[in-house]
């Protein structure tokens, strides 16, 4: 299998997969009845569940799937977290979000190569990325109810570390899983759907950090 053309595929598939969630999100947002009928109603936990269960199902069966069911069900990821990702296009103004997704693709961008390119074996460094995301997304939900602006500015750049590495760890897996003479088709999709959550929390970390409010307008 070549690997550089196993790469664009994986890096189309997954800037497919962004387009269908950003498009998805500003036609919600700029839509008030569909904020209404996503974000006033039983709807929401319904599409956080679907999202949640998508993306289970992925991970865990997408080597498994026909490679037409693997694309259809990663764009169908994509599209449901657009519909909850458009709540960012209302709380962060356009400009904002615009040049954090420039910064973010920078980053991205240099820690792929990182990945791809480096002699290092990244593997060993996959077990303290996941505890240290537990530790961050424990953070996140103790703030819920805190509302610390402070803990939510730190946890914020430690998730954007532990993503940074997950994209360079996430972009050597898929290389070597290339290597190993996997299906070439849902290898794609698997690499797009690993490269796509790196990128979309990576940006959400940033947004965080960076964004302007539109409260603040």
């Amino acid at each position: 299998m070549d690997i550089k053309v196993l790469m664009s595929r994986v890096f189309g598939w997954m800037f497919i997969g962004l387009m269908i969630t950003f498009v998805t999100g500003i036609v919600v947002a700029l839509n008030p009845n569909m904020i209404m009928n996503v974000f006033t109603s039983g709807w929401l936990w319904v599409l956080l569940i679907a999202e949640l269960v998508l993306v289970i199902v992925l991970s865990a069966r997408i080597m498994k799937m026909k490679p037409v069911t693997a694309k259809i069900c990663f764009a169908l990821y994509a599209f449901v977290s657009g519909l909850t990702f458009s709540s960012y296009f209302i709380v962060y103004d356009l400009q904002s979000i615009i040049y954090v997704f420039l910064i973010t693709g920078v980053v991205f961008g240099l820690f792929a190569l990182i990945g791809f390119t480096t002699k290092m074996d990244l593997s060993r460094f996959g077990t303290i990325l996941f505890m240290a995301l537990i530790g961050v997304l424990l953070c996140f939900v103790v703030n819920i109810f805190t509302q610390n602006s402070t803990v939510e500015l730190v946890a914020s750049i430690i998730s954007v570390i532990v993503f940074i590495g997950f994209t360079a760890y996430d972009t050597q897996k898929i290389k070597r899983l290339g290597e190993s003479g996997l299906p070439e088709d849902n290898l794609a999709i698997y690499g797009a759907l690993q490269l796509y959550l790196d990128f979309i929390n990576l940006f959400i970390d940033l947004l965080r950090i960076f964004g302007n409010s539109n409260s603040n307008d």
